[in-house]
């Protein structure tokens, strides 16, 4: 994956409570290219397989729980920037402690319902957008 990529998903509770175009719509104008998207609802083993890193820590359980509750759009945006300038956009993970304006502080419910997943990293970026896309599904 060239730079200027990020991998983000847009989470279950945020997808039933139709938020999904207004954090597109923020997405781009915060200047964004969408490259591949696709919406999907992980199985219990797909989430437990993504979150694979976080198995035995005391969160792992509630976030493959929630992450397989309902449906999800995954996201490869493509910027200048694209991991630093996302996770600006989005937020710190606790809402309550997010900047006004940004995703989570609009959109999240609480630290484990944060309504946004962001790539912290050029290769967690990689991994994830590999879980969810092949090669041909990116434009």
């Amino acid at each position: 994956m060239p730079l200027g990529y990020t991998f983000a998903m847009i989470k279950p509770q945020a997808c039933r409570k139709n938020h999904v175009g207004p954090i597109l719509a923020m997405i781009n104008q915060a200047g964004f290219r969408i490259s591949a998207i696709r919406s999907t609802k992980l199985t219990r083993d797909e989430a437990e397989k993504f979150y694979e890193m976080h198995r035995g820590k005391p969160f792992y359980e509630g976030l493959v729980e929630f992450m397989s509750s309902g449906p999800i759009v995954a996201l490869l945006l493509e910027k200048e920037n694209a991991i630093e300038d996302f996770r600006k956009l989005i937020g710190n993970t606790d809402p309550s402690k997010a900047e006004e304006g940004t995703i989570r502080k609009m959109f999240a419910e609480s630290l484990q319902r944060n309504a946004i997943h962001g790539a912290d990293t050029p290769e967690n970026a990689k991994r994830e957008a590999d879980f969810f896309f092949n090669q041909r599904e990116r434009y």
